[in-house]
């Protein structure tokens, strides 16, 4: 549990559930359609995240806010204890709370207890506070550049864990 320093809000961190499939895509889809469009990649996930994400070993993760769903972040196995950190969303009207200081902080903890030796992630090279954010947490440039997975990933960034 974390506060905030501008308020007494609490935040806290859970693991998705089935029931919050809508919650999921709704926390992705404002931020992917504010900035990019909708791409197969998404489609796929947002479709059946049990399947895409939980089923292979990977997880979910939520960041309610006074009890309100107000972020998420996935893990996806990629074998060899290797992670996408992806899905990553702050709802824009819960933004400056340190939400998504602390799902970097809790998504990188669990990956660690499950095991993880390396996470990967895209993200675009217009996204400034994302990528101030995995710079400050140590991520570091992929030398082979993006795997191609989504058309508006521009840059590819790795944190090893072991």
């Amino acid at each position: 549990m974390a506060h905030s320093k501008e308020t007494t809000d609490t935040i806290t961190m859970r693991d998705y559930t089935p029931a919050d499939k809508q919650s999921f895509v709704d926390l992705n889809v404002e931020w992917v359609e504010k900035y990019f469009k909708v791409e197969e990649a998404d489609r796929k996930a947002w479709a059946d995240p049990d399947g895409y994400v939980i089923k292979p070993g990977g997880r979910i993760f939520f960041a309610e806010l006074n009890g309100e769903l107000v972020g998420t972040c996935s893990l996806i196995a990629q074998g060899d204890g290797v992670y996408e950190l992806a899905k990553m969303a702050v709802t824009e009207k819960a933004q400056g709370h340190g939400i998504g200081n602390l799902q970097l902080k809790h998504v990188i903890d669990e990956a660690i207890k499950m095991g993880a030796k390396r996470l990967v992630l895209e993200t675009n090279s217009g996204l400034a506070p994302a990528l101030h954010l995995y710079e400050k947490f140590g991520f570091k440039s992929l030398p082979q550049g993006p795997s191609g997975t989504y058309e508006r990933g521009d840059v590819a960034l790795y944190l090893d864990l072991a």
